[in-house]
């Protein structure tokens, strides 16, 4: 097998045993996006294979000598000479140097969206807490309560009243 086919098939099988296929799964909420998903695992599973079935063989040695006894050995051998005079340039990578600052770059600034977004969702979460605790005290509560827990608006009624502004 050539390097670049090995490398291919190497990188395939790997990122197929890192893919979180079921984890991924229980995030998706709507029916379309159960099919879009099941399609895109489908066809990753059908070009993870098809890499490991032709890439993975060493291709059949060519039987020269079965070719000479049917076609003449002139022309094979021309075939022959042609055939090993062929020489596959070897992948040179020019592509990832460029590119990897930058999704290093954005791997460090989604690392910061990530812990944002934690800490907002921590802080919506002890919100939501406090509203349902609110909701389900609201029917019993007086003012003072309220205003307890809310300093800053019994300050806007008392300026309101204060002042003599009845909102109107």
């Amino acid at each position: 097998m050539s390097g670049t086919g090995k490398k291919i098939v190497d990188v395939a099988f790997k990122a197929s045993r890192t893919i979180d296929w079921d984890g991924m799964a229980k995030l998706i909420v709507t029916e379309e996006a159960r099919k879009e998903f099941a399609t895109l695992r489908r066809a990753f599973d059908e070009v993870n294979s098809t890499l490991q079935t032709k890439f993975s063989q060493e291709p059949e040695p060519i039987d020269w000598e079965y070719y000479r006894r049917g076609i003449g050995s002139r022309l094979v051998d021309m075939y022959k000479e042609a055939y090993e005079s062929i020489s596959v340039p070897k992948y040179v990578d020019t592509v990832t140097p460029q590119y990897k600052p930058k999704f290093d770059a954005l791997l460090v600034e989604l690392k910061e969206a990530e812990e944002k977004s934690l800490k907002e969702s921590e802080r919506l979460e002890k919100e939501i807490a406090e509203v349902q605790e609110l909701k389900k005290k609201i029917s019993t509560m007086t003012a003072n309560e309220y205003f307890e827990k809310h300093p800053e608006l019994k300050k806007k009624f008392d300026d309101e009243i204060r002042n003599d502004y009845w909102g109107y």
